[in-house]
């Protein structure tokens, strides 16, 4: 289970469908959602949230895109500002993006829009594979 989940997208209807999948699925603890990056990063700058397990993140918004938040986001925080990972969710599937998002060490995949049941029950086994990873000791 996500205990704090974290959507950064600027497509209100986008939003609403996440909104219904994870409160559906039961896999997410709490829901927290940003229209936008710069509210995100004023999020993470307050200080006093809760700290966010993954982030699933747009690329294509206005303003400050999806790689310009990370940008900001790790030069300002490191890579501790999430917990586990960040997702990048969306509808571009171009291979310049792609890498572009394995350039970010705290990326941990590239998942295409619609965000489905099967996508966020990957999302939860992937995360489970990092938990387990950085739990395990380093072999000798």
């Amino acid at each position: 289970m996500i205990d704090h989940l974290m959507t950064i997208d600027d497509e209100p209807i986008d939003q609403k469908l996440y909104k219904r999948l994870i409160e559906r699925s039961g896999l997410v603890g709490t829901l927290h959602q940003h229209l936008g990056a710069e509210s995100a990063l004023a999020f993470f700058a307050a200080g006093d949230g809760p700290d966010i397990d993954v982030i699933l993140l747009d690329i294509n918004m206005p303003g400050m895109n999806g790689f310009e938040f990370l940008e900001a986001a790790t030069a300002r925080f490191g890579t501790h500002f999430v917990k586990s990972a960040v997702i990048m969710l969306s509808t571009s599937a171009r291979e310049e993006d792609k890498a572009h998002a394995r350039a970010f060490q705290i990326v941990r995949d590239f998942m295409t829009k619609p965000l489905t049941l099967d996508g966020l029950h990957h999302i939860d086994a992937r995360l489970a594979e990092l938990s387990t990873a950085q739990a395990s000791p380093p072999a000798a």
